[in-house]
């Protein structure tokens, strides 16, 4: 069955503290206990902030360079994510539909090779 990418993001300048309120999380909750029970869900996780990430670079010598923040500089940010697996991009749309309205924010579907 095919497996899909659910990703969750956020602004960058999201903080959990003061944009998640107890209503979210109980949301969120509840729609990864709907994919467990369907057998859906694989893995799912959330990622600390892109500050917090290292990009590493090959250089022309052979050698890699290592710097601090994401490789991308953008205004957004891949906050958590699930994978899933479902039977089509149609059936992964629907989950990700749900994750929108759960999570309040924008949500992206890609199949995995």
């Amino acid at each position: 069955m095919p497996q899909f990418l659910v990703a969750i993001h956020h602004p960058d300048d999201f903080d959990p503290a003061v944009s998640e309120d107890a209503q979210t999380h109980a949301d969120i909750d509840a729609l990864n206990e709907e994919m467990i029970e369907k057998g859906i869900r694989l893995y799912a996780n959330g990622l600390y902030a892109p500050q917090t990430a290292k990009s590493l670079r090959a250089n022309p010598d052979g050698t890699v360079a290592v710097s601090d923040g994401p490789y991308l500089q953008t205004k957004e940010h891949v906050g958590g994510f699930w994978i899933l697996e479902a039977k089509d991009m149609d059936e992964a749309l629907e989950w990700g539909r749900k994750a929108v309205l759960a999570c309040r924010t924008p949500v992206e579907v890609r199949q995995l090779h």
